[in-house]
């Protein structure tokens, strides 16, 4: 059959969204036009695509090898047909992936600057720490750290490099101590976070004369929530791990106190990340230079 570029635009959205319903909304169409586009379709490959239930959408082997083989190309095409017809300011959904402990990117600033000077991209911000595949998520975008990034991918510096420190209150080291080195936490309190449930909590990471080492510290408290992390560190709950910029107003403070200092080097930073391409969505192209303008400024 010749290729119909809006049936295969439908697919992909059905695809990747695994709802019919939410499929329609982000195209700005109806249901039963997604519906009845993937039935036309799959008549014409003469092949399911789809799996359909009362409760849940998900792909044939054949619809996964469709979207392995389109998703990539089309998205192309569409960023080619989008930049011919750049007559005017950046518009569209721009969809990006942000690490949860990214806080230059999800402090407010940053997002709040790019609203305000682009006005015609409507930006939708997926904050999640699992792996991702940024094409085969329709991600247009994503923000890590650099060590996870694929060599692959475009990488535009967010911020500088980035050190891990571990806080406590000083209510806490007054009644438990410091400890003097990253063995001595197994003896403390401390509080861990795991991405996910299923997956295993974070060791914590640290370096003595050149050489890393991990610490698993069993933390007595474990979750994916920063802010309960820092909360129950700030009433003196214990130890705390992550990111020195991300408890960078409380160390200023003088509310947490940062230890093992000494054993926690420098490392690269966040980075702005998306794949390699000869044409760049204008509406891509806007926040990377929005990302790069913040980080001068910043």
């Amino acid at each position: 059959m010749a290729p119909d570029l809006n049936l295969l635009r439908m697919f992909l959205a059905v695809a990747e969204t695994a709802s019919f319903r939410a499929a329609a909304d982000a195209l700005g169409v109806t249901r039963s036009a997604v519906s009845q586009g993937i039935r036309r379709l799959e008549d014409g490959l003469g092949v399911a695509l789809v799996q359909r239930s009362t409760r849940s959408v998900r792909l044939t082997e054949a619809g996964e090898r469709l979207h392995r083989q389109v998703a990539a190309p089309l998205r192309t095409v569409d960023a080619a047909l989008e930049d011919a017809l750049d007559d005017g300011p950046p518009r569209g959904l721009l969809r990006v992936n942000v690490s949860s402990i990214a806080e230059r990117f999800l402090s407010g600033p940053l997002v709040a600057g790019f609203a305000e000077a682009h006005p015609g991209i409507t930006l939708d911000v997926t904050v999640s720490d699992d792996p991702i595949d940024l094409v085969a998520g329709g991600f247009d975008a994503g923000v890590r750290l650099g060590e996870v990034i694929e060599q692959d991918m475009v990488a535009v510096p967010l911020t500088g490099p980035q050190r891990q420190v571990a806080v406590a209150a000083p209510a806490y080291i007054d009644a438990h101590g410091a400890p003097a080195h990253p063995r001595e936490l197994v003896r403390h309190r401390c509080i861990g976070w795991r991405p996910a449930p299923g997956v295993m909590p974070y060791r914590w990471e640290f370096s003595e004369h050149g050489r890393d080492f991990e610490v698993d510290v069993a933390a007595q408290v474990t979750t994916n929530d920063l802010r309960l992390m820092l909360r129950t560190a700030l009433a003196g709950g214990g130890i705390t791990f992550g990111l020195e910029e991300n408890y960078r107003r409380w160390l200023q403070s003088g509310e947490l106190v940062a230890l093992l200092e000494d054993y926690l080097p420098p490392f690269d930073g966040f980075f702005l990340y998306y794949p390699s391409r000869h044409n760049q969505p204008p509406k891509l192209r806007a926040l990377v230079e929005h990302v790069r303008r913040f980080r001068v400024a910043g």
